[in-house]
């Protein structure tokens, strides 16, 4: 006989839901005893939780998660795209404007990488634009040392082994040849560790310089090195197929009585008979 599932969400979803961790870093929060529900630490993620329960996260109560937001960034080079860095180089989270509310990158760009990365406050979304499966196109600008020929890229175009890990099909143009350098753009499905230069390099070419343009349906567009642009919410709900939040709907106001007045009756004109 099939049982019914408990009632509730997952308590990683739900902590990432709320903005303050990935799922995956929220398990691991769960591991370490930084979570407790209704005043009990727990050890385990395989757990559900409805809105009733009190859930504790680091101290710090979790409470109705925020409608998914979505940023443009334009990462500049030489910041790393992680919360710290161990060998102490500078992160995109410091150059955040201050005003900004705790948010995740979705995928990273490497120290010497730049252009557009998405950040958000919701953990569900991060993990559903990094999915291979959700398969947006993901474009870039690089430019080489070198004059290749076109051929010279059909590797790419048709999926590579690199060290034993498969690299799928990207689409590759070669745009112009400028001096000593050549500019192309790669498209690519998924993102792998340093995909693009790994690729190159196995076919002779250095990269030295790479700049994504575009993720998906959202574009770099002139946003300049550094600045952060938030989408607009309907936009992230379209593009994302998510649901438009309950709004409440304002009572109507109730109908004012009029007034009545009693009229007094009008005496009679002279000539006129009642």
């Amino acid at each position: 006989m099939t049982q019914n599932p408990p009632p509730g969400d997952r308590i990683a979803k739900v902590i990432a839901r709320a903005g303050l961790a990935s799922r995956r870093d929220a398990e691991q929060l769960i591991l370490q005893g930084r979570v407790s529900v209704n005043g009990k630490t727990i050890d385990s993620p395989a757990l559900n939780v409805t809105p009733t329960d009190k859930v504790v996260v680091n101290g710090k109560l979790v409470g109705t998660p925020d409608e998914p937001r979505l940023w443009l960034y334009h990462k500049p080079v030489g910041l790393v795209t992680t919360t710290k860095d161990e060998q102490g180089r500078a992160t995109i989270f410091d150059k955040l404007p201050e005003e900004m509310p705790r948010v995740m990158s979705v995928g990273r760009l490497d120290l010497n990488s730049e252009g557009l990365l998405l950040l958000t406050n919701d953990g569900g979304i991060k993990r559903k634009l990094e999915l291979p499966s959700t398969g947006w196109l993901r474009k870039y600008r690089v430019r080489v040392k070198g004059q290749p020929k076109d051929e010279s890229l059909d590797p790419l175009r048709k999926g590579m082994v690199i060290d034993g890990e498969r690299f799928q099909p990207m689409i590759v143009t070669l745009d112009r040849q400028q001096g000593a350098n050549a500019w192309l753009t790669i498209g690519l499905r998924e993102g792998k560790n340093r995909e693009i230069r790994r690729a190159l390099a196995d076919v002779g070419l250095t990269v030295n310089r790479l700049i994504r343009v575009s993720y998906g349906p959202f574009q770099l567009g002139d946003l300049k090195a550094g600045a952060v642009e938030e989408l607009r919410r309907k936009v992230v709900r379209d593009q994302l197929g998510l649901e438009a939040p309950v709004e409440q709907k304002p009572a109507k106001p109730l109908k004012k009585k009029r007034n009545v007045v009693e009229r007094k009756p009008r005496p009679n004109r002279p000539g006129k008979t009642p």
